[in-house]
């Protein structure tokens, strides 16, 4: 699994209804679109390329938001919840991709040393890895190639592939992050202050 690619797939479709409907994606986040953070998290912590699932206000992230260089795939479920996200950014990564690290649009305190440590579980073996915080289970997670259709057929409504992660708990590596990583969401007004 040594040269064997691992991609990111930032999921990043949300309305934002619990924030007045302002699209998690382009809430500012160090004068940038929260997007762009997403996706240089991942390409800093090494994946070989981006799949980034829009929905809520599509357009406008394409025309605020700097994309170039990842792969952009338009949700039109994206309102039935993230499963369908995930199903659709599964579907869009290209064959040479032999594993995905999957993270959300609205956790900026999970950076690149993170989604490193999971590519390092993945050529270290585990083809099924999450981060962990004080060993509860966290984002990101990632999935190799095989798991992708089992994923994608479990991913329903707002769990995305919780079920399927009870499932196979048996065969998940954990992955310490609490040293490198906050795994906090922006979900409503009180969680703004966090953005910077």
């Amino acid at each position: 699994m040594q040269n064997t690619p691992v991609w990111g797939l930032l999921l990043a479709a949300g309305s934002g209804s619990r924030l007045g409907n302002r699209p998690k994606a382009l809430l500012p986040h160090h004068g940038r679109p929260l997007v762009e953070h997403g996706i240089r998290t991942l390409r800093d912590g090494g994946c070989a390329g981006v799949v980034v699932v829009l929905g809520a206000a599509a357009d406008r992230v394409r025309d605020q938001a700097d994309l170039t260089g990842t792969l952009p795939v338009d949700n039109p479920d994206w309102p039935s919840g993230m499963g369908s996200s995930l199903r659709a950014g599964l579907a869009a990564l290209p064959p040479e991709a032999a594993a995905a690290v999957v993270t959300l649009v609205d956790m900026p305190g999970i950076g690149a040393p993170a989604v490193a440590r999971l590519a390092a579980a993945f050529r270290d073996g585990a083809d099924l890895a999450a981060a962990t915080y004080h060993g509860d289970r966290g984002h990101p997670v990632l999935f190799a190639a095989r798991w992708w259709p089992d994923v994608a057929d479990s991913a329903r409504g707002d769990a995305g592939a919780r079920a399927f992660l009870r499932a196979h708990a048996a065969e998940l590596r954990p992955v310490e992050c609490a040293d490198v990583a906050d795994p906090y969401d922006i979900d409503t007004p009180g969680d703004l202050h966090r953005l910077r």
